[in-house]
């Protein structure tokens, strides 16, 4: 005997749930044609060899066969969808997302690669990966809300509470609009007394760039404050056309000026604006469940 398709069997149980059995309506309610519907009960019916539906008489029977293969139909409907439900609950079980709130350097240039080479091997891991700045990630790991954090700055908070692993180091550096009056002539070196006359746009508070300009940057202060704009992507709009200056990561700035959105400018001042290093935190002394262990291991086998 052929093995008979359970779907066939299910809407065989429903046929019979109908009242007077009406092909139409069910064939209609399924979204599929009634000869097809027809088609899949005759099936039935030829791959066990015996009628299930009384076709001599207009109003709808089962046959003597039809009774006995629907107890039987709904046994096995049954043992189908609890064989489904228990593998389903045993996949979410073995299944797990690690939860990463990252600021945007680290969150969309250098922890994604980290999370693709690590799922080949992790097919059951699930990532996700919420963009914030470096203040908003480290308070979110501080109250067990995600499970890593990538930040840009410790925002000049004791780092005792937490573990960090080096995933990188960044340069920030001035930008401007290609069209720019500083770099009109072509220059990309300029004076920091010229900079100053030009409005500048910053990033938010909270943010682990404004963080370190503010810390390691002596001329942040002679700084004209325009604008305050909270991702780095508007940033790079501001400034693209328009007369506004910025810092940003060189990482993020060098894909711009690729594309042909901004300049790269040194300051002869301040050939370095300021360096800084990228960390994935989690907090010190967590137990954590195997797989995300291994992910914080896998990053550091990476990093050593």
């Amino acid at each position: 005997m052929k093995k008979i398709r359970t779907r066939f069997i299910r809407n065989f149980i429903k046929l019979t749930q109908y009242k007077r059995a009406n092909f139409s309506k069910l064939a209609s309610d399924l979204s599929i044609s009634q000869s097809t519907l027809s088609n899949q009960i005759f099936q039935l019916e030829k791959e066990l060899g015996v009628m299930l539906i009384d076709r001599t008489t207009r109003s709808f029977n089962l046959t003597r066969a039809g009774e006995i293969f629907l107890r039987y139909a709904e046994k096995i409907v049954e043992i189908e969808d609890e064989a489904i439900k228990e593998l389903s609950e045993l996949k979410q079980e073995h299944s797990e997302t690690i939860l990463i709130s990252a600021s945007t350097l680290p969150g969309t240039q250098i922890i994604p690669k980290f999370l693709a080479n690590f799922k080949l091997k992790n097919t059951l891991v699930n990532f996700k990966v919420v963009i914030n700045n470096s203040q908003r990630s480290i308070n979110l790991l501080q109250k067990d809300n995600v499970d890593f954090a990538g930040i840009g700055s410790y925002m000049n908070q004791q780092n005792e509470e937490f573990d960090h692993l080096l995933l990188g180091t960044d340069e920030l550096v001035f930008i401007c609009s290609p069209h720019h009056e500083l770099v009109r002539n072509g220059a990309d070196n300029v004076l920091f007394s010229e900079l100053v006359k030009f409005p500048y746009v910053s990033r938010e508070r909270g943010s682990g760039t404004r963080n370190i300009i503010e810390n390691q940057f002596k001329g942040y202060t002679r700084l004209q404050m325009g604008l305050e704009i909270n991702d780095n992507d508007s940033i790079v709009s501001t400034v693209t056309d328009s007369s506004y200056i910025a810092i940003v990561s060189k990482k993020i700035a060098k894909k711009a000026e690729k594309a042909g959105l901004i300049k790269i400018i040194t300051v002869k001042e301040y050939p370095t604006v300021a360096r800084r290093n990228i960390y994935l935190l989690k907090l010190k002394n967590k137990e954590l469940t195997k797989i995300k262990q291994d992910f914080w291991d896998y990053i550091m086998s990476q990093n050593a």
